[in-house]
């Protein structure tokens, strides 16, 4: 796990670069670009991730001078980064897809599902992504946040926009919806050996 900067301290950045101080923008930049790209990769494609946190930053960025300060800034701006992320779904289902789209993404998971196939570190960091990005919505919003990006149950809620239990509960049955598929999955391999 990578070490974050201190709530207290992301805060004061935050509140300093709404009051103009480059800085302090600066240093809020680079101590959450990390979980905003890694939260908005769950949340929609690893391709469109980069795009997404573009717009993410450009809403704080026109955001930071109302910034008040009633929740860490790391909560406020996940916040944003998911409500980007909703909005990107929302004009993706507006607009039909034109062309296709390779899922590579499944094909090296079935490719590292065969049996007798040792799995590479990046196999299984594929075969991870596709359970995580299997789960419903909610789920992997929750998942993400508390087990991924290490946030705590009360500060998930705040960026969900929920009770905490809520998260509480859709952790626990994101977990239980994980273990089974990977038990599906190794059943699965089992059965073709």
């Amino acid at each position: 796990m990578h070490d974050r900067f201190d709530d207290a301290r992301l805060t004061a950045c935050a509140v300093a670069a709404g009051a103009g101080d480059r800085a302090a923008l600066a240093e809020f930049v680079r101590a959450t670009q990390r979980d905003v790209h890694r939260f908005l990769s769950h949340l929609a494609s690893p391709a469109d991730a980069d795009d997404l946190a573009q717009e993410t930053y450009l809403r704080a960025l026109r955001a930071l001078p109302r910034f008040a300060a009633r929740s860490p800034a790391r909560t406020w701006l996940l916040a944003i980064a998911r409500r980007v992320a909703i909005d990107a779904v929302r004009t993706a289902q507006r607009r039909p897809r034109t062309d296709g789209v390779d899922d590579w993404e499944a094909v090296a998971a079935a490719a590292a599902a065969r049996p007798g196939v040792v799995r590479s570190a990046a196999d299984e960091a594929v075969v991870l992504r596709a359970l995580v990005d299997a789960l419903g919505p909610d789920r992997r919003e929750a998942f993400v946040l508390t087990q991924l990006l290490d946030l705590s149950y009360a500060e998930a809620a705040e960026v969900c926009g929920c009770p905490v239990g809520t998260i509480r509960s859709r952790v626990a049955r994101a977990r239980e919806d994980l273990v089974e598929a990977m038990a599906g999955s190794s059943s699965d391999r089992q059965a073709e050996a």
